[in-house]
C-alpha cells in the first residue's frame, strides 16, 4: 500500500483575499439586518394604542356663515383634545345664527368628555348647525393628526 500524499500549496495572497471577502460579506449581512429590521418606534401609531395621536398645538378651521368667516380653534396635546372654541364670532353673526353658540357648547362638552367625534348627539333643530360645526372641528383635528402629517401630500 502506498499512501499518496497530496500537497496543496496555498499562496498567502489567496488566503488574505478570501478572508477579506468573507469579512465584507459578514459586514454586508449585518448592515442589511440593521437597516431592514422593524423598530417599534418607527411603527405607525395604532388607533387602539395609548401612543400619541396628535401633534400638540392649536389648529383652526374656517367656517362660513353667510358672508362672515368664523374660525373654529381646537387645542390638542399628544393624546387629548383640550378645548374647542369659536373665534371671530361677531355680534351680527351671533344674532343672525342664534343656534351656533349653544350647539358649539353642546358639541364641545361631548367631545371633551369622550375625546371622539363619533358619538356626538344634537337636537333636531340644531342639525345643520351642528353638522357644519362638526365638519369644521374634524378639519382642524385632521390638521393636528399624526397620521395626516405622516402621509405625503401630492401637490
Amino acid at each position: 500500500m502506498s499512501a499518496k500524499t497530496k500537497i496543496i500549496v496555498l499562496r498567502m495572497k489567496e488566503i488574505i483575499y478570501t478572508a477579506i471577502f468573507i469579512g465584507l460579506a459578514l459586514l454586508l449581512i449585518a448592515l442589511f439586518l440593521i437597516m431592514f429590521r422593524r423598530d417599534k418606534e418607527s411603527a405607525p401609531p395604532d388607533s387602539t394604542s395609548a401612543e400619541a395621536s396628535y401633534i400638540p398645538g392649536v389648529y383652526s378651521s374656517s367656517l362660513s356663515l353667510g358672508n362672515e368667516q368664523v374660525n373654529v380653534e381646537v387645542t390638542v396635546d399628544a393624546n387629548h383634545i383640550n378645548s374647542i372654541t369659536l373665534k371671530s364670532l361677531s355680534d351680527s353673526v351671533a344674532a343672525m345664527y342664534p343656534l351656533v353658540e349653544p350647539a358649539m357648547q353642546n358639541i364641545t362638552s361631548q367631545i371633551l368628555q369622550t375625546q371622539s367625534l363619533d358619538s356626538v348627539t344634537y337636537q333636531a333643530e340644531q342639525k345643520y348647525t351642528a353638522t357644519a360645526l362638526l365638519r369644521a372641528i374634524q378639519a382642524a383635528l385632521d390638521k393636528a393628526s399624526i397620521r395626516q402629517s405622516l402621509t405625503p401630500s401630492i401637490s
